[in-house]
């Protein structure tokens, strides 16, 4: 007899509300006692291996106007292409690297910062090589589900070209909304939520 399997139901979503920076970031909200720093404020210590960079932009919406009460959490390889993870099984990552950061939009200019190390290059699924990236999660009032993205870097060329990834957008003028504009060691980074320019998210 074949046996009824009770699934549980999906639960509804929700929006984060106005108040999800405060929760998740409570120091930079002039709220003291909860942590002592926020979680995901710092990513790299002088110990850790590779070349600093700076991760910078703003989140935009569909009215050209930067969200000034946005959450922000990038997740990268160190340099050397392994994740500081449990699941990773290819070595042993850089220990002096967190590998994951959570920046708030800053309430007056609406920009996001992030201090980090130039991430290696990592295997897709089917072992070919990923051009180097940075994941991105957002999340802001008005936005059920967080929204995934990445960051490439302008200067691999030939990399992005064949990324896997890259490669499965149909639409390739829209693969430069996944790609940051470069000054020195300082990578912008502005996401748009919706219209002309808006960015193309990933459904993971």
């Amino acid at each position: 007899m074949v046996q009824s399997l009770g699934y549980l139901k999906e639960t509804p979503s929700q929006t984060a509300g106005p108040y999800v920076h405060i929760g998740c970031t409570p120091n930079f909200a002039g709220i003291g006692g909860v942590y002592e720093t926020d979680l995901g404020t710092s990513m790299v210590n002088e110990r850790t291996l590779g070349d600093r960079i700076t991760v910078t932009g703003r989140i935009i919406d569909g009215a050209g106007s930067p969200l000034k009460d946005a959450l922000v959490e990038i997740w990268q390889a160190d340099a050397a292409g392994l994740y500081n993870s449990p699941a990773e099984m290819r070595g042993t990552a850089d220990p002096n690297f967190a590998g994951w950061g959570r920046c708030p939009s800053n309430g007056e200019t609406g920009v996001y910062t992030f201090d980090t190390i130039k991430p290696g290059r990592v295997p897709f699924k089917d072992g070919r090589k990923m051009a180097p990236h940075i994941t991105f999660w957002i999340v802001a009032r008005g936005i059920n589900i967080g929204l995934h993205t990445r960051m490439y870097f302008p200067e691999h060329v030939e990399a992005n070209a064949a990324d896997p990834l890259l490669m499965r957008i149909e639409h390739r003028h829209r693969v430069l909304t996944m790609v940051a504009t470069r000054e020195g060691s300082v990578y912008n980074f502005d996401i748009h939520l919706q219209g002309e320019k808006e960015t193309v998210f990933l459904d993971i």
